[in-house]
């Protein structure tokens, strides 16, 4: 994939960029395989607002993406690539020998006509899903089970891969794009290869009408609130945040504060983002 910059014909072209989709080749999706889904505009089933800064957006259906690639042993060859509006990467349209038609999350150099099979058998090529047992140290993988059967859960956006450092036991450690180092059971799946669509990163929305289009309302700063509305909120003129620390709309500290309360999981992190060491 290329980056195509505008040029700056209105304010709004002004830095703008966007994709070429050169890749793309199939223009709309598999029948079969979309459903639509209603926007929810961040309401939960109540009506009150629970995930804020959404709403509005673009018309979309909603493609059935296959992340738990359970037809082992069957191949596949890779119809179409396709472009879908619900993540950054890119799918990629599979057709099994037995008939059957299923959406993958496109890898970096999947191309069409390649043939790609899911199985402990299978070769060390992009496309193909094996078990973490099977696959050589160092190489790179996306699409990763947490828990076997569960289907793919870490590294499924565009131009993002993990690295496999070592096996030892029943487990095996990965290196996530976060820099975090986990450890997870060789029977699950992972995908190899890197995912596709890495220079989405790099594209310039320009102007907030394309945040709208995405579905993203927008952010209003806490310091421009009324004081019944956010805790940084009052005042005449501009004034200081006035608390020991930035707060959030709900009075709970934010900006480097930890808010992570699974410790189940704290025994399988090896080495966490903030490049810390697990204690014990």
């Amino acid at each position: 994939m290329a980056v195509k910059n505008f040029k700056p014909t209105s304010p709004g072209r002004r830095g703008m960029s966007g994709a070429t989709f050169e890749e793309i080749t199939k223009d709309k999706p598999e029948r079969a395989l979309i459903r639509f889904r209603r926007s929810k505009g961040g309401r939960n089933a109540r009506g009150r607002v629970t995930v804020h800064h959404r709403g509005g957006g673009s018309r979309r259906f909603l493609r059935q993406v296959d992340f738990k690639r359970d037809k082992r042993g069957i191949p596949a060859r890779v119809a179409a690539v396709e472009y879908d509006p619900n993540r950054s990467a890119r799918l990629a349209l599979l057709h099994y020998v037995d008939g059957e038609k299923r959406y993958i999350v496109a890898p970096l150099g999947l191309k069409v006509g390649d043939m790609v099979v899911a199985g402990p058998e299978a070769e060390i090529r992009p496309g193909n899903s094996l078990p973490l047992a099977s696959i050589p140290l160092g190489t790179l993988v996306h699409n990763i089970e947490m828990q076997e059967g569960r289907g793919g859960q870490l590294v499924r956006s565009a131009g993002t891969a993990a690295q496999l450092l070592g096996k030892e036991g029943a487990f095996a450690a990965l290196r996530l794009p976060s820099g975090e180092v986990r450890r997870i059971r060789q029977t699950c799946y992972a995908t190899i290869g890197e995912v596709g669509n890495a220079d989405h990163s790099n594209i310039k929305l320009g102007k907030a009408g394309r945040k709208r289009h995405l579905g993203i309302r927008p952010t209003v700063r806490g310091s421009a609130m009324s004081p019944r509305d956010h805790p940084h909120g009052g005042g005449e003129g501009r004034q200081p945040i006035g608390l020991p620390g930035p707060k959030s709309p709900w009075g709970k500290p934010t900006l480097g504060y930890r808010t992570r309360r699974n410790k189940k999981s704290d025994a399988y992190i090896l080495r966490r983002r903030s490049r810390r060491r697990r204690k014990g």
